[in-house]
């Protein structure tokens, strides 16, 4: 009974900004009969130069309030979040799904026999344990690379998605790759993907760059249905965007399509 009744709350999605709108797309088209609560930290964006405890500290706070607005399940869709805090938040709300992301490496390693991939990630991802574990899993099947990118994420925040001043960014930092270009490129930070157009004009066309974001959402269907809290509505739901920078809910909205 208790998960019939829970099933009509929302699903709560937190990001470190507006990148976890990446992932938010994904939800809403797997499940568009399902409500959403989203919450970007824009204002203490971004989360890759903070330390483990202050991740931990802030997302639970993040979580403390939404859950007390009532949601039926997590969604942390921010990969630095994740590598710090997801295991904290599971253990401090053992009753609710709680899911994060993490970067698509093993989609990338089969593009084919031991390829090159390259991982673009922020600082703190790359630093994390839970990546350094993800990336040497892999590493008999493929040849992983991880480039730190600090400062991308900030791109997107601004609304800045195909620039002269971010292609300028990216050369830089892509330049290196450029000669000998990589296999794959998976995209490490929930922000990345709304660049991935100009990532794709410095890399070429021909290289697939891949994200976490279908397979973060595809999880969270399969665990709300397994708790019974998946709504049976086709269609219909509703998407609420809040943020700790009031002004950046127009570009939450511009980003899903919304305006």
């Amino acid at each position: 009974m208790e998960n019939r009744n829970n099933s009509s709350l929302p699903v709560g999605v937190i990001d470190s900004g507006v990148g976890g709108i990446s992932v938010l797309r994904e939800l809403v088209k797997l499940m568009p009969g399902e409500d959403f609560l989203f919450f970007g930290d824009s204002a203490n964006a971004p989360y890759g130069t903070k330390s483990r405890e202050w991740i931990c500290e802030t997302v639970l706070s993040h979580t403390a309030r939404l859950k007390k607005r009532g949601i039926k399940a997590l969604v942390v869709a921010c990969n630095t979040a994740t590598s710090a805090a997801i295991s904290t938040l599971r253990a401090a709300y053992p009753e609710m799904p709680v899911i994060g992301i993490e970067p698509a490496l093993k989609p990338a390693v089969m593009v084919k026999d031991h390829p090159h991939v390259l991982v673009l990630a922020t600082p703190g991802t790359v630093a994390g344990e839970k990546f350094q574990n993800l990336m040497h899993g892999f590493e008999e099947k493929a040849t992983v690379s991880a480039l730190p990118c600090p400062g991308l994420m900030e791109f997107v925040e601004a609304g800045e998605l195909d620039s002269p001043r971010l292609h300028a960014y990216l050369q830089e930092h892509l330049g290196p790759y450029l000669e000998h270009k990589p296999d794959a490129v998976v995209l490490g930070c929930t922000h990345y993907p709304f660049v991935r157009d100009a990532i794709a004009k410095e890399l070429g066309e021909e290289v697939p760059i891949l994200d976490g974001s279908l397979g973060t959402a595809r999880e969270t269907k399969r665990r709300l249905t397994a708790a019974g809290l998946l709504r049976e509505r086709e269609e219909g739901g509703s998407v609420i965007f809040e943020n700790s920078i009031p002004e950046k809910v127009e570009l939450c909205r511009r980003l899903l399509g919304q305006s």
